[in-house]
């Protein structure tokens, strides 16, 4: 048998390099890919086509009752008042899951559509079970305003490179509720990217992998403390069966992760209120109003989904009076490094699971349209 040449050697490792750089962009760890090859999807425009319309807007809007008296500072009103985002916007949509959505019309309705968009591939007694600890109203909303005066302020803060060197912050922190991603690196950027976490989005891939990817820039656990919630990303089975055992203290039952324990996670000391999971509608929704890339239409549609980041800014979007976007993809992405955190300045990658530009476009138009305001650089 012939040995492998340094030909051979090197063939092979660029087959691995791809496959690797494929499954990593698949686990959804916003690598970007900077070539000409990506198919951008269109941006939002006021035109009959780019306005999908649900076809069960009525069956979604199934979310607990809250206060619905808009302030004069909400978002709500812009987007009331733009004869575009009106038709767009849809504020009734349900943004989390609880034990109340689980209903046999309910059942038979999303377990036609596959994860994170419904419930197909994940098994009715792990959807009941795990809801079912979510058994209280208040788990259907993502905080209570608790009759505080004023308009509730929110952070959404992303992990671009842009917020490096910005000073940006003291400004977060001065938010009432801060969102974070993956990566939420904040000991030594405190002077840029701030110390408080309210919210921590994440799918089960997403939190592993950025463990493991990021741990080197000092990602070392997820933030944790009082004040800090959890927000899942139902993507398949694995979120619901984690979300369970993190709420009854227990080691995770079954599927990928059985055995693991997520207290190594999100700590000792948490409770079921700390948890929260996105609804498959709300995602939906997302994907369809606001993210409906021409990935979609593409060989790998069944990867695309909206990134992290995106669905927890819209996550604020639809229950905070006024967001702030930090850390997001600009114009000029190209100047900054992937990261704040890294050590070296590296190009960002885009990969076929998500759609980064076109996601960037949107940020851009929604803060030309004054619904939230997105930090620019100026070089």
């Amino acid at each position: 048998m012939k040995t492998c040449t340094w030909k051979c050697v090197f063939l092979l490792g660029i087959v691995f390099f791809t496959i690797t750089a494929f499954i990593y962009g698949h686990y959804d760890l916003d690598f970007i890919h900077s070539g000409g090859r990506v198919i951008l999807g269109r941006p939002l425009k006021a035109t009959e086509s780019s306005l999908p319309v649900l076809k069960d807007d009525v069956e979604m809007t199934t979310a607990p009752p809250v206060d619905e008296s808009l302030r004069p500072c909400s978002l709500r009103n812009t987007a009331q008042q733009d004869p575009v985002l009106r038709e767009v916007f849809n504020f009734s949509v349900p943004v989390l899951q609880w034990a109340g959505n689980v209903s046999p019309q309910e059942w038979q309705r999303l377990r036609l559509n596959q994860a994170p968009y419904g419930w197909k591939g994940v098994p009715l007694d792990v959807v009941n079970s795990t809801l079912a600890l979510l058994s209280d109203p208040r788990h259907g909303r993502l905080f209570e305003r608790g009759g505080r005066p004023g308009c509730v302020r929110c952070a959404v803060v992303g992990n671009g490179g842009i917020l490096r060197g910005s000073r940006q912050g003291p400004d977060i922190d001065a938010h009432r509720f801060v969102f974070r991603v993956n990566g939420a690196v904040t000991k030594g950027y405190e002077e840029d990217v701030g110390t408080r976490t309210s919210f921590y989005g994440f799918t089960a891939n997403t939190l592993k992998n950025s463990l493991a990817a990021y741990r080197g820039a000092g990602f070392t656990r997820v933030p944790q403390g009082q004040g800090v919630h959890y927000v899942f990303i139902p993507a398949n089975a694995r979120d619901y069966l984690l979300m369970s055992a993190a709420i009854r203290g227990v080691p995770v039952s079954s599927d990928h992760d059985k055995g693991d324990l997520p207290s190594k996670y999100f700590g000792q000391k948490s409770s079921v209120d700390d948890f929260k999971m996105l609804h498959p509608d709300f995602i939906t929704y997302i994907k369809e109003r606001f993210l409906k890339s021409e990935l979609l239409g593409k060989k790998y549609a069944h990867l695309y989904m909206p990134s992290t980041g995106a669905l927890m800014l819209f996550t604020a979007l639809h229950t905070c009076d006024q967001v702030s976007a930090y850390g997001f993809i600009t114009e000029n992405y190209k100047a900054f490094s992937d990261h704040y955190f890294d050590k070296v300045k590296k190009p960002l990658i885009f990969y076929v699971n998500h759609d980064m530009q076109m996601e960037g476009r949107v940020w851009a138009q929604l803060h030309e349209q004054e619904v939230m305001w997105l930090y620019k650089r100026p070089l």
